[in-house]
């Protein structure tokens, strides 16, 4: 009979559409939590963001949201607290960016309380790979974005922290743009203050003077962070530090970029150098993991907030962080 068929029709469409709906709903949701990690944040005190401790969230930022803001930075109308009275300025290393390195520290110091501030430097604007160009331009880039986060903040003075090339190149502007009298604190990840042997590679490029030239074409900044080079010698050669400014070092004993390790402590009365291991045994972080491992982001709300101490130890892999 057509109403019986009807029936039986309407009978097998049902749960079939009910399943269709549910689908669709957990498709958007899942939309939505990969956006919450990826989109620009606001104000630093308004939204409480996920922390992912795994560089997979800088990943499916690039991938999803390619040059945009770090969570929970760059909202230029975020005025700094009584209690964190200093803005974050974010600085990536060689080759990263600000979006696919930042995924963990920018929402983790947002939900601080801090106001948080990232930037691209040091290649062509929106290009995947950044931080190559000549280091004394792009410490020029940096003071134009310092300037700027100042004017907008109010403060007179802002933090800075910076990974690899990004921990190192803030010291320039420090030293030589008049950066000493606008930073009150650089806490650098696996700085190359003293460059690095590469396990030995720069000293055999030595050997091959046309290889010098051939990557200075290619990543000025790399042959500038080599051990022993012009532009290094002449950071140093003044002291490593500068009165007024407090300089931490994090580094790890597994780091395969900056070797020896050490190559990134500094001396001076104002410096602190860390190494994770001594912290926590379970860290196995490498260079790029120290970005997003808990007890190194641990060790840079530390130095920021000297006041407020804590300790952490967890499980961290090479690469992935966590």
């Amino acid at each position: 009979m057509p109403f019986r068929r009807t029936d039986e029709r309407t009978a097998f469409r049902t749960p079939v559409r009910a399943r269709a709906r549910g689908l669709r709903r957990a498709a958007v949701a899942l939309l939505a939590a990969c956006l919450a990690w990826t989109l620009p944040g606001t104000a630093a005190a308004a939204t409480k963001y996920p922390v992912p401790y795994s560089f997979a969230a800088g990943i499916a930022a690039q991938l999803l949201n390619p040059g945009s803001a770090p969570v929970g930075s760059n909202d230029f109308s975020c005025k700094p607290s009584a209690a964190h009275p200093y803005p974050v300025v974010l600085v990536h290393g060689t080759f990263g960016n600000m979006t696919d390195s930042w995924q963990t520290l920018s929402p983790l110091l947002a939900n601080n309380g801090y106001c948080v501030f990232a930037l691209d430097y040091g290649g062509k604007p929106g290009g995947l790979f950044q931080g190559y160009g000549d280091i004394p331009t792009s410490a020029a880039q940096l003071a134009a974005f310092v300037d700027k986060v100042r004017a907008a903040t109010g403060a007179a003075e802002v933090d800075i922290v910076g990974h690899s090339q990004g921990g190192m190149m803030p010291r320039y502007f420090i030293q030589n743009l008049g950066g000493e009298d606008k930073v009150r604190a650089l806490v650098g990840l696996a700085p190359s203050n003293y460059g690095t042997e590469f396990w030995g590679l720069t000293r055999l490029a030595t050997a091959f003077p046309w290889s010098a030239e051939l990557l200075d074409l290619v990543c000025t900044a790399c042959g500038q962070q080599a051990a022993g080079s012009d532009f290094l010698n002449a950071l140093n050669a003044g002291g490593d530090t500068v009165p007024g400014v407090q300089y931490t070092v994090i580094a790890s004993k597994f780091d395969e970029v900056v070797t020896p390790y050490t190559y990134s402590f500094l001396k001076g009365p104002n410096a602190k150098n860390i190494v994770v291991q001594d912290r926590c045994i379970l860290d196995f972080a490498d260079h790029l993991a120290l970005i997003y491992d808990r007890v190194a982001l641990r060790e840079v709300l530390n130095a920021l907030d000297p006041a407020h101490q804590q300790r952490t130890c967890a499980l961290v892999l090479p690469v992935f962080g966590g």
